[in-house]
């Protein structure tokens, strides 16, 4: 593990902050880097996961029981996760963080995410929408409803680890419909 002091980016203190970095190697998955920020002066705090190995683009899918939420789930940062029959989709975006978790914990993720959306929406269609999209997700993990997790990674650094999850090779087509979470730039727009 490598530990650096450095200053603090949110109450600007000189060296304040402990930068540590760690890099793994995870069966299955490959080689990662672990990284986390914390301020001894004000706090802040941020973890990271980034994977260093590119693999082929690939698609997961798995049918969500009871039964299933356990199921180990990798998502890295450039991964978009939808579940269609919810209309959710999380795509990556230049924060965009990468997390190791189970389907519980995915689904608990976007509660909190349609929570948040919620508390910023005046009207009142979209907060019973939300409403609804709230009420479906318990639903799924009380094990009531069944809808199917997609996880989508243009370089292969995903995954769901359970004997009923489908696994496919992403197609030209859909790769390029993907965000990666990085800033590109179109070659006619540099000069």
């Amino acid at each position: 593990m490598e530990r650096m002091k450095v200053d603090c980016p949110i109450c600007q203190q000189p060296k304040c902050m402990d930068a540590l970095t760690r890099t793994e190697k995870i069966p299955y998955f490959g080689e990662i880097m672990e990284s986390v920020l914390l301020c001894n002066s004000c706090g802040y705090r941020h973890t990271d996961v980034i994977c260093l190995e590119q693999k082929d683009p690939v698609r997961y899918s798995l049918k969500v029981k009871k039964d299933r939420l356990s199921a180990r789930v990798v998502k890295s940062q450039s991964a978009t996760v939808s579940i269609p029959e919810l209309g959710l989709k999380v795509e990556p975006g230049p924060k965009s963080l990468g997390y190791v978790s189970n389907i519980e914990g995915v689904l608990e993720r976007f509660q909190g995410a349609v929570k948040t959306a919620m508390n910023l929406i005046d009207d009142e269609k979209s907060r019973k929408n939300g409403s609804l999209i709230m009420d479906n997700l318990k639903s799924v993990r009380c094990g009531e409803k069944s809808v199917e997790i997609i996880i989508e990674d243009p370089f292969g650094q995903s995954f769901i680890a359970h004997p009923n999850v489908e696994k496919r090779e992403l197609m030209p087509e859909e790769i390029k419909e993907l965000k990666t979470g990085f800033a590109t730039f179109e070659q006619e727009n540099i000069e």
